[in-house]
């Protein structure tokens, strides 16, 4: 009988992991009208990944039947994944949404950058610049980003409304306390705030919320043929912007990208998940961080809360 107990409790836990706590998207959904309630020129942080879809989707809900009334900026790196710029399109062609790109590109040929060169040469970091540019061109007071609870260690740091000072940056001990869901969006002038509706969901949450909903996300979460090869025992997409050593030699696999970053930073992994179910599964069974997959991360062991101070979503 005991045993029985202890299979029924297994599978009552596993089914909760499956499940959408409905509240989540509630509180999302408040803290999005919330921003268009107090700001004066917000915007949606767009990457083109799971986690920034899911805010557009909460966004139409939030002010349903109307439009979406702020636009999406996104921070192209010249090094993305061709299927999220598709699919950053096609998203924004269908919704009838205002789309602002800011180009790495053109932050380096203005020399506020400089192209990384070696082995690990990435322009993931160089993203800040272009970011602050875009914002102080825009004008935003405020812009709506895709952080969760789960993804590292300086997101115990932040709040909901999280206050950017007058240069774009970030300091942890100046973060105002959030309590009763009472959010203060008062800035001073030249001052703006990162907004993070999903704060509370984990990496689970939004998978489970994408399969409710039935969105439509990029075909690199899903598993597919590519050419890959191997670094530092991790799996990368075989492409031009990645500076690869002779012995670093292309083969073909099966993987998906848990993770949708600029391609010099973002791993794959070896799965067979081709649809929802099947990710979902994976997930609940993996033992490592989505976070893993991203070797800017792994630079230092503080390195994203060293690029939140400086400026970085």
């Amino acid at each position: 009988m005991e045993q029985e107990l202890v299979k029924m409790q297994s599978k009552q836990n596993f089914k909760s992991n499956r499940s959408f706590p409905r509240q989540l998207e509630d509180e999302a959904i408040y803290i999005i009208r919330e921003v268009a309630a107090q700001f004066e020129k917000p915007a949606l942080l767009f990457s083109g990944g799971k986690d920034s879809i899911t805010l557009v989707r909460l966004a139409q809900k939030a002010f349903y039947p109307g439009k979406i009334p702020f636009p999406l900026v996104h921070i192209d790196t010249g090094h993305n994944f061709p299927e999220t710029i598709d699919f950053r399109d096609k998203l924004v062609e269908e919704l009838g949404l205002e789309l602002i790109i800011g180009h790495v590109e053109e932050s380096i040929k203005e020399g506020k950058v400089k192209e990384e060169s070696g082995k690990y040469a990435s322009r993931n970091a160089l993203q800040t610049v272009t970011l602050l540019d875009t914002i102080e061109a825009g004008k935003f007071d405020a812009c709506i980003g895709g952080a969760r609870r789960d993804e590292e260690k300086a997101r115990a740091k932040e709040r909901i409304f999280s206050v950017r000072d007058d240069f774009g940056q970030w300091d942890a001990k100046k973060q105002r306390p959030e309590m009763f869901d009472i959010l203060n969006g008062k800035i001073e002038l030249g001052e703006n705030v990162r907004v993070f509706p999903i704060s509370n969901w984990t990496e689970l949450d939004v998978w489970n919320y994408i399969k409710e909903e039935e969105m439509e996300i990029p075909s690199i979460y899903y598993s597919h043929q590519r050419n890959v090869f191997k670094r530092d025992g991790m799996i990368w997409a075989d492409s031009e912007f990645i500076n690869k050593s002779d012995d670093e030699k292309a083969y073909e696999a099966t993987v998906r990208f848990r993770t949708v970053g600029d391609m010099t930073c973002t791993a794959a992994v070896l799965s067979d998940a081709d649809n929802i179910d099947t990710i979902i599964d994976e997930i609940i069974g993996a033992e490592i961080s989505e976070r893993g997959a991203r070797i800017d991360d792994k630079r230092s062991e503080a390195a994203m809360e060293k690029r939140k101070q400086q400026g970085y979503f």
